[in-house]
């Protein structure tokens, strides 16, 4: 379905892959893993026909249902359900079907209702003949399995918050998938991005199901452990350093086991080695005392040279970026007040009369199931939005930093570097290329355009933001998505340690955990609560 000979990928002049093979076959699913900035977003694109190799020759057959990290949807004006079922083509068969009924009821001519009616029994062949009504519950049924309620299925895509498109994009994805090809098999190859992000927990779990009974391909980039376990029959492992892939052909439990086995024998090989050839350079440093053995002794130092560099590297240990939020700037006692805050869009209210006052230092967590109003909420206290009713009033040196998950506040088009001056252009220039370079952006990637980045880079870039504006009031919006685990710690241990004030919204209890919540704010009701531990089996499913 899939085959990539020779492929090499490239982030401006560095290296990401070299002459890798890598084929998807039917009923294979891959694990595609690797550190942040390995490589593995950029892998998918050129997969999926939404960039190019560098060299090498790339084969595609049948369909492709790709996932990317932030889907960009065409019509924003369509509804969810028509964005769903377009998938298959039945969005315009229904609309064409609705409107030929339209006509047989109300037109009065025989002749033009009898057209409408031929018509009408045209279009239904086709609607049947692409599995009709039952096609149309199935969608139903995966969009329900996703968290996506009837009354979310009726609301245009510009109506819903990121999350709730992104998961539409992934119903889409697989309703087209659950269509059985040639042989009752599934014809679709699946190339999925973080297809964890947004979801709560009973949707994940459905979506491990769905994935290991898909016998089409799938290749899958996930920070999920527990789906990679669930669900990969094979494994490609992107490794920075060497600019290599990896290819083993196993589940995800004895690939950590041969991977750990590999770093074994690895460092056993290299200690004997290390110790060979320093028996050999100290018999080499004695003969070279005489003249007459002293092309022996360099003869003995050469092989003592070969017998390391022969040997394979040892695994590096990823670099993780250095996140520390600093002291806040100064502020009064409440920083930030809200009363009476509402927002609807269209016709749909998301929430009403909220009330909020953000005391200085204060941790705070916004829980609500998906499509309460949390990300809106977060909008509206970071000025990225206006309220249709009610007032925020900025207290004494209110300084805030809103990051938001699908990475909005980046200007996709500047480079890494416009960016983070954007963020902090009264800062020193070297003091904003150190502090770059903690989160591991350096040389030519300062000038690398931030829509190209990988969804960890983008999160570690605005981070970055975060970082040089010394806010008060941090506004974070699932931090924590797309980062592997070792930058997530990072993006833990910076919130154990901030002394300022932070709304939390989040589906990972580690996140929350490291906040230590005093109160939790309920949506959309707008209910404020003392924070018990209570609270934490809800924000999974939140």
């Amino acid at each position: 379905m899939i085959s990539a000979t020779g492929l090499e990928l490239r982030a401006g002049s560095r290296i990401l892959l070299s002459g890798a093979t890598l084929r998807v076959q039917p009923g294979d699913r891959v694990g595609l893993v690797g550190r942040n900035g390995a490589g593995k977003t950029t892998t998918l694109r050129v997969l999926a026909g939404e960039g190019e190799p560098y060299a090498g020759e790339l084969i595609r057959r049948g369909e492709l249902g790709y996932l990317p990290q932030d889907p960009r949807e065409g019509d924003l004006s369509v509804s969810a359900k028509e964005r769903v079922l377009s998938a298959r083509g039945l969005d315009k068969l229904l609309r064409d079907m609705e409107k030929a009924q339209t006509e047989m009821a109300e037109l009065a001519d025989d002749r033009q209702r009898d057209k409408a009616i031929n018509r009408y029994g045209k279009l239904e062949e086709r609607f049947s003949a692409r599995g009709g009504y039952a096609a149309e519950s199935e969608a139903g049924r995966i969009c329900s399995n996703l968290g996506l309620a009837d009354r979310i299925l009726e609301q245009p895509l510009q109506t819903l918050s990121g999350g709730q498109r992104r998961r539409v994009e992934l119903a889409r994805i697989l309703f087209a998938a659950s269509e059985a090809g040639p042989g009752g098999r599934s014809a679709t190859t699946l190339l999925l991005d973080e297809p964890t992000n947004h979801l709560d927990a009973d949707s994940i779990n459905w979506l491990r199901e769905f994935l290991r009974s898909h016998d089409g391909g799938l290749v899958v980039i996930s920070h999920d452990v527990e789906l990679l376990a669930d669900v990969v029959n094979k494994v490609w492992f992107l490794d920075a350093v060497r600019g290599e892939a990896d290819v083993y052909n196993m589940d995800w439990k004895r690939y950590q086991e041969a991977r750990a086995s590999d770093e074994k024998r690895r460092r056993r090989e290299r200690a004997n080695a290390e110790k060979k050839a320093s028996v050999l350079m100290a018999q080499a440093d004695k003969m070279r005392a005489k003249a007459t053995k002293a092309v022996a002794a360099q003869n003995m130092a050469r092989r003592a040279e070969k017998l390391v560099n022969d040997l394979e590297d040892e695994q590096v240990d990823d670099k993780v970026a250095k996140i520390r939020f600093p002291d806040p700037a100064p502020c009064g006692r409440t920083p930030l007040t809200a009363s009476g805050l509402s927002k609807s869009y269209g016709s749909l209210e998301i929430f009403s009369g909220v009330d909020l006052a953000i005391d200085r230092g204060a941790k705070v967590v916004v829980l609500g199931l998906n499509g309460a109003g949390k990300t809106t909420l977060l909008r509206l206290l970071g000025g990225m939005e206006e309220a249709d009713a009610g007032a925020m009033v900025p207290g004494h040196g209110l300084r805030v930093g809103y990051y938001a998950q699908e990475h909005e506040t980046l200007d996709h088009d500047a480079s890494v570097w416009s960016n983070i001056r954007s963020a902090a252009p009264d800062t020193p220039e070297q003091q904003l290329r150190t502090l770059l370079g903690t989160f591991l952006f350096r040389g030519e990637q300062l000038d690398q355009p931030a829509g190209t980045l990988s969804g960890g880079e983008k999160t570690r870039l605005a981070l970055a933001g975060l970082v040089s504006s010394a806010a008060n009031v941090l506004l974070l919006d699932e931090p924590t998505n797309n980062l592997d685990p070792a930058s997530r710690e990072q993006v833990l241990d910076a919130l154990r340690s901030f002394s300022g004030a932070v709304v939390l919204v989040t589906h990972d209890p580690g996140a929350v955990e490291a906040l230590e919540p005093e109160r939790v704010i309920l949506l959309p009701d707008g209910t404020e609560d003392h924070w018990s531990a209570d609270y934490l089996e809800l924000v999974q499913l939140a």
